[in-house]
């Protein structure tokens, strides 16, 4: 019963995917991102405040660093997953969201001083085949000539911010409750989207953005992360990790589905090759984990 809550988690995020893509035509990137997470913030702030009040000096201790977590999660993931939909498919973008654990994994070797065992390595290089796979069609020639799709490329930076707002997630440890750390992201994010929307938003007038915005604000922006980190403190982390792959395999079959979208041998085959780099590799360091290390008498 514990694992239908990392599982629902990866569900509502693969779905998310798709309705990125379906709000592409009708929502601008900076639109639904501040509305996102500006709705997220109303809906959790009865929830949270409560104990934001008894933790307050934990709070203003770590403002700095909710709102670059609100920055790299909220507004560059988020947003630049928005602007890539317009020029790549969710299947595309699905598969390269499978990067972000082994991404994190080198970010934490690098600037934590983690160590990563050949395992791993051999992992990142499977799964980087995979992407490559899929991103270049299997004309490997047409991929040097030109260049990175507009769409695939953007989607990869965006990797980049979540993996590394993963990293300082973990770093930081900010002794608050999910609900209250959700809160303060969302706020954060909803803050610093607030001036660019101004600018240069153009607002939601038809009923297609705003159901986009209500699925990616209540199912994506908090139910998602809630049965996400229940899962964790019922299974562990090293039970409940494994899970995130199935993210890709959802958006594959939700765009098949629900989009239209074809699946050619290349995208098929890389997808799977992404995907089982990234099982490989975490299975290893499980396995690694599990296995007390031999001190000398």
């Amino acid at each position: 019963m514990n694992y239908l809550f990392p599982i629902l988690a990866c569900l509502l995020w693969g779905a998310n995917t798709i309705v990125t893509k379906l709000a592409s035509d009708s929502v601008g990137p900076i639109d639904i991102g501040f509305f996102r997470w500006l709705v997220a913030a109303v809906v959790l702030l009865p929830l949270a405040l409560p104990r934001l009040r008894e933790n307050l000096p934990t709070v203003r201790a770590n403002l700095g660093r909710f709102l670059v977590l609100g920055c790299l999660g909220g507004v560059m993931y988020q947003c630049l997953a928005y602007y890539a939909a317009h020029f790549t498919s969710a299947t595309n973008m699905g598969v390269i969201q499978a990067l972000i654990p082994l991404i994190a994994l080198a970010l934490s070797r690098v600037f934590m001083g983690h160590p990563v065992r050949g395992t791993s390595i051999l992992g990142a290089v499977i799964s980087t085949v995979g992407v490559v796979a899929v991103v270049s069609q299997g004309d490997l020639a047409r991929l040097a000539a030109q260049g990175l799709n507009r769409g695939d490329a953007i989607m990869l930076i965006g990797a980049l911010a979540f993996a590394a707002y993963n990293v300082l997630m973990q770093r930081w440890k900010i002794p608050l409750s999910v609900l209250e750390s959700l809160f303060l992201q969302a706020t954060a994010a909803s803050l610093i989207l607030l001036p660019v929307q101004l600018l240069v938003g153009t607002g939601v007038n038809n009923l297609t953005a705003v159901g986009c915005i209500g699925f990616a604000a209540v199912c994506a922006s908090i139910l998602a992360p809630l049965t996400w980190m229940t899962g964790l403190s019922r299974l562990g982390a090293a039970r409940v990790s494994g899970f995130f792959n199935l993210v890709p395999i959802v958006t594959a079959a939700l765009a098949v589905l629900l989009l239209g979208e074809s699946l050619s041998g290349w995208v098929l085959g890389g997808g799977l090759l992404a995907v089982s780099g990234v099982v490989f590799a975490e299975y290893s360091a499980r396995r690694a984990a599990a296995v007390p290390s031999e001190q000398p008498a």
